[in-house]
């Protein structure tokens, strides 16, 4: 039996959903990594940075852009000890400026996936997952990186059946 786990950065709080600005209690992200660890009974693991982003969406934008562009490492609030006790892991993230936040890639470069397989998936309002699955390819060469998921983050409370025909394909 493959050992799972479901890593994600997801972040609540004003977000861009379906043209306009919402307050979300819980990241569109997150509430894809609850329905994959229900389906999977894999073990979740909340990626989170040290220093939070701002409330305001568009300020939010902004450093996220700027942590792009100096190729930033966000601090990482808690590490996962190791990643020997998992065969698959699931990566969750939302597209941020055509890949996913700089600290997925500061979780990514904190470990050794050789031998393990990631399957990501992504959140997004029309981007898709833009460069992301060539960024993890690049972070980690070792490792087997299958195509993932890009969903809308307007109908992720609705994308059950959708998630479970993706696993399926996956399996």
């Amino acid at each position: 039996m493959d050992k799972i786990l479901i890593a994600y950065y997801s972040r609540p709080g004003q977000n861009y959903v379906s043209g306009i600005i919402v307050d979300l209690i819980v990241g569109n992200t997150e509430v894809v990594a609850n329905k994959i660890q229900q389906m999977t009974s894999g073990q979740l693991f909340k990626i989170d940075t040290k220093n939070k982003y701002p409330v305001d969406y568009t300020e939010t934008t902004r450093v996220a852009k700027d942590e792009l562009r100096s190729n930033a490492r966000p601090v990482l609030t808690n590490k996962l000890m190791n990643t020997d006790d998992f065969d698959i892991i699931y990566l969750g993230y939302p597209n941020w400026w055509g890949t996913f936040p700089m600290v997925v890639f500061t979780f990514l470069e904190s470990f050794d996936f050789t031998g393990k397989t990631i399957i990501p998936f992504c959140t997004h309002e029309g981007s898709g997952l833009g460069n992301s699955i060539r960024d993890i390819k690049n972070c980690c060469p070792d490792a087997k990186v299958l195509d993932g998921l890009a969903l809308f983050g307007s109908v992720v409370s609705k994308s059950d059946s959708q998630l479970e025909k993706w696993l399926e394909t996956i399996k």
